[in-house]
């Protein structure tokens, strides 16, 4: 079988009636490569006096990895950090040893409706680089390669692909794509890494005879080519990389390898220690639910 395994994931209130579609982690899979955390967000249409915005929060251990089709989000860290995201560019924020950051909507589109879609992925860093230096990088779209394929327009947003390398630094080897198809076109898909999978965003795709609904996570089978065909215009995201060296722990947001040291990052944002961001004085505490 070309597909191993299809993920059709669940719908997280996030707060204030933001609802994302939340793939991975699931029962079946916890990780594709590197990528054990995918959210689906939108399209929603933000209006004047909606409260999407995502209070500071921390992360320990992975990489957090933003990309927008749609709308604008504010971001800023503990590092001092202060970037507007806009479609087409990638953000990756390391977390390492820890950082703080939030997601707010624009300022100056506070007063507008505005439509807001996206993913974002997060990346667990491998063991010996768990507690690197939090860092920010911003790639705007214009420093994103792309490459016709065959029917396809491919935007190589991280990793190497198609003769393509991304500027986008990583830890692994890892492969993230952002694949246009027109209706009934056709992408040939090598196997670019050990682990693979392709999401429908807006669209089903046949996939070597089998039909992948949209909104669907299809995991690929290892060291096999596919061939996809749109059944109508379509949006994909391919994404994957090595396998993580071990299964990781995950609890609200902190990824690790080691119990004490989630139980550490808990003690420490409980005791406001990890940081903060400049001019907000909001936070969202720790959960009651201890590890």
């Amino acid at each position: 079988m070309t597909i191993a395994l299809q993920l059709t994931g669940q719908n997280k209130d996030l707060g204030g009636g933001f609802i994302v579609r939340r793939l991975l982690p699931a029962a079946q899979r916890q990780a594709v490569g590197p990528f054990l955390f995918f959210d689906h967000f939108g399209p929603v249409t933000v209006a004047p006096g909606d409260s999407h915005d995502v209070r500071p929060h921390p992360h320990i251990g992975l990489a957090t990895v933003t990309y927008l089709f749609d709308g604008a989000i504010m971001h800023r860290d503990s590092l001092g950090s202060a970037q507007r995201i806009e479609p087409g560019a990638i953000n990756w924020m390391t977390a390492g040893r820890g950082i703080v950051h939030s997601e707010r909507g624009p300022d100056e589109l506070k007063g507008s409706a505005y439509v807001n879609h996206g993913i974002q992925l997060w990346a667990a860093l491998p063991k010996a680089f768990e507690e690197v230096a939090p860092d920010f990088v911003h790639t705007p779209s214009a420093s994103i390669p792309e490459v016709t394929v065959g029917d396809a327009q491919v935007r190589v947003l991280i990793g190497q692909a198609f003769g393509k390398t991304s500027p986008v630094k990583t830890f692994a080897p890892t492969v993230y794509l952002d694949v246009k198809l027109a209706s009934g076109g056709v992408l040939e898909l090598p196997p670019l890494a050990a682990e693979l999978a392709v999401y429908s965003i807006d669209s089903p795709v046949d996939i070597d005879g089998v039909l992948l609904p949209a909104h669907t996570l299809a995991l690929l089978a290892p060291s096999v080519a596919v061939r996809i065909t749109a059944t109508a215009a379509a949006r994909l995201m391919v994404l994957g990389g090595d396998a993580l060296d071990g299964r990781r722990l995950m609890w609200w947001n902190f990824v690790s390898s080691r119990k004490e040291r989630m139980v550490q990052a808990s003690n420490d944002w409980t005791a406001q220690t990890m940081g903060h961001v400049a001019g907000d004085a909001e936070f969202i505490p720790l959960p009651d639910k201890r590890i």
